[in-house]
């Protein structure tokens, strides 16, 4: 029985036993110089951070605010309002009712009113609302006695 249980062994090392216990392990000891990684000002050229005297300014340092559209703050929140009120609301809305006014799928309605036509139909007539054929059996052409044995 336990030697079914050593091919497990291996997989079980692997098993992450800090998902199962809710706990994590966390160093407190302090970064070496040649582990620690890079910081974004390390990490851009020289001639990124400067051009020709002026230095650029991230544009959430203007606008704390800053939706991505426009420069301008005002601006910025203006076309933000316009861009949710036309994506959102409106798309909703339209989306919605072209939805609502699609032609009838799948022909569901149609069916249905044709069936109860039917139904009114053969009430009317004095016949059974279905019959035990399908097919009219008049209509139906059988082999001949003789094509039935060569087949």
């Amino acid at each position: 029985m336990l030697s079914r249980f050593s091919r497990f062994g291996h997989s079980l090392t692997r098993f992450p036993y800090n998902r199962l216990c809710g706990t994590r392990l966390i160093s407190h000891s302090p970064n070496s110089g040649a582990a620690g990684s890079a910081t974004v000002s390390d990490l851009q050229p020289s001639h990124a951070k400067e051009s020709h005297g002026h230095s650029e300014v991230s544009a959430f340092e203007k606008n704390p605010d800053f939706h991505g559209f426009s420069q301008d703050p005002i601006v910025d929140e203006w076309n933000m309002r316009m861009a949710f009120f036309f994506g959102i609301s409106v798309a909703i809305v339209v989306g919605g009712t072209f939805i609502h006014y699609l032609p009838d799928h799948g022909m569901r309605q149609w069916a249905r009113r044709e069936a109860e036509r039917l139904i009114t139909q053969r009430e009317a007539a004095g016949l059974p609302l279905m019959e035990e054929n399908y097919y009219d059996p008049s209509k139906i052409v059988l082999p001949e006695a003789e094509e039935k044995n060569t087949l």
